[in-house]
């Protein structure tokens, strides 16, 4: 049967009806505010990580040098005398690697530029001892830096002191003045002592004792022994001003370099985002986790330069998503910053290889250390083999000696003393590169690790 006709009346006229109910849509303003929001999110977190890689990257420190405010002063003063008295100079800035001799010399350099008469008379010579590795190759790219290239064409000179006095003339003769200051700066100054007869330095501080050109010479260098290095005519025509610089703070003082490095300055462009960056600086601070990987970090070395390597890591993870810093980010920089790189060459080697390191480990606990050959190293696996009587670890000697020589060649593993040609292979002294606990910790790693094999790495002694 057919269901009833409706009454005509149960349906209302269309203008009577009430509408029906659409769902809401963004407006176009909202949809603009929302894009203008992420926008300027994204604006300011690549201005946040312009600022961080700044720091971190380059050798400048954040407002301020820490603990070495008498040593900037020392070192400013000494560079004012030059530029702005045309007196000339020599000092060494002496401190271990990381300590913030560079910055040092930066911070100085980057003030002194913002007076006018520097800026426009300052003449700079950098040069490394890593680069510049005999007085011929320093002589050119002195030239280079001063661009006297066209001045000094095919022109043959009897000896170094010629030629560096013949720059110097040049740079009087030509448009500017007699008195424009020159900066010379040595890094990795205990380099340039190795060369011959020592005539670049001996030829610099020569004419920074005279009164001809206003030279400044600064050394930078790792080495406390430096003078003991230097030539008796080189050592007697330099100034002995020695600036040292030491990593004197204590943890208390290494967190607040933590807050100092990490917060944005007063004149970052969102306010509101910078205040909520510097407060979230602060929490972590305070955090228990991140004061314990900074602690450890401290333990093994107070260099702000491993700092920088870790807050570097950390802020990579700054993302418009992610655009605060959390314990976690820290936790996975100090991971990766940590890590052992033998530790992970280990991770790549075949079973057999790492079979091989396990013997050498054992060999290394039952003769203390004591230096061992092949022939040890492919005997103590043998016994492993019969102990187990598996046949999949069950290799040729050849073959075994072919993985041996792949961890030569990774150098896992050192010989004691050069190969010659006469002696057997076998017999040749070796010591291994790795302690117990990176093949421990490798092998906690290691995919797919054959449980017989991490059991033999763990026992106590070799197998009998």
């Amino acid at each position: 049967m057919r269901p009833p006709p409706r009454p005509s009346s149960a349906r209302a006229p269309a203008s009577l009806r009430e509408p029906r109910m659409q769902p809401m849509k963004p407006s176009a303003m909202s949809k603009r505010k929302l894009r203008e929001s992420s926008g300027e999110s994204a604006e300011c977190i690549s201005q946040v990580q312009k600022i961080l890689r700044e720091r971190f990257c380059h050798h400048c420190a954040a407002g301020k040098l820490f603990g070495m405010e008498q040593q900037y002063r020392h070192l400013l003063e000494l560079l004012k005398r030059t530029t702005v008295h045309g007196e000339s100079n020599s000092a060494l800035v002496i401190g271990p690697r990381g300590s913030g001799k560079s910055a040092l010399l930066n911070h100085v350099l980057k003030d002194l530029r913002e007076v006018e008469q520097v800026r426009e008379n300052l003449l700079e010579v950098h040069l490394n001892g890593l680069l510049q590795t005999n007085d011929n190759v320093a002589l050119k790219e002195i030239t280079r830096q001063l661009q006297l290239e066209n001045v000094v064409g095919d022109k043959v000179f009897g000896s170094f002191a010629e030629n560096l006095a013949f720059l110097l003339e040049a740079l009087r003769k030509g448009d500017r003045t007699s008195s424009c200051p020159i900066l010379f700066v040595l890094d990795e100054f205990d380099l340039f002592v190795h060369h011959k007869n020592q005539s670049l330095l001996y030829n610099l501080f020569d004419i920074s004792q005279s009164a001809q050109t206003p030279v400044t010479v600064i050394g930078l260098t790792c080495r406390q022994d430096i003078l003991e290095l230097l030539e008796k005519r080189v050592k007697s025509r330099f100034s002995h001003r020695q600036i040292y610089l030491m990593n004197s703070f204590d943890f208390k003082q290494y967190m607040k370099i933590f807050k100092k490095q990490l917060s944005l300055p007063a004149e970052f462009p969102d306010e509101s985002f910078a205040q909520k960056w510097n407060n979230n600086v602060q929490h972590l601070s305070e955090d228990k986790t991140v004061q314990g990987v900074l602690q450890n970090l401290f333990q093994h070395t107070k260099d702000l330069r491993s700092l920088h390597s870790l807050l570097m890591l950390a802020s990579s993870a700054v993302t418009v998503h992610h655009p605060l810093l959390t314990a976690a980010d820290l936790q996975e920089a100090s991971r990766q910053h940590s890590t052992d790189s033998k530790a992970n060459i280990v991770h790549g080697l075949s079973v057999l290889e790492i079979c091989l390191i396990i013997a050498m480990k054992h060999l290394n606990e039952v003769y203390d250390g004591e230096p061992f050959n092949f022939q040890m190293v492919y005997n103590e696996f043998q016994k492993f083999i019969q102990r187990k009587a598996h046949s999949m670890y069950n290799f040729e000697k050849p073959v075994v000696m072919k993985a041996f020589e792949h961890l030569l060649q990774l150098e896992l593993v050192q010989p004691l003393e050069r190969p010659s040609a006469r002696a057997q292979r076998e017999f040749l002294l070796l010591k291994l590169l790795l302690d117990s606990s990176q093949i421990m910790e490798a092998l906690q790693v290691y995919p797919n690790c054959p449980t017989d094999v991490k059991q033999w790495a763990t026992s106590s002694l070799s197998w009998l």
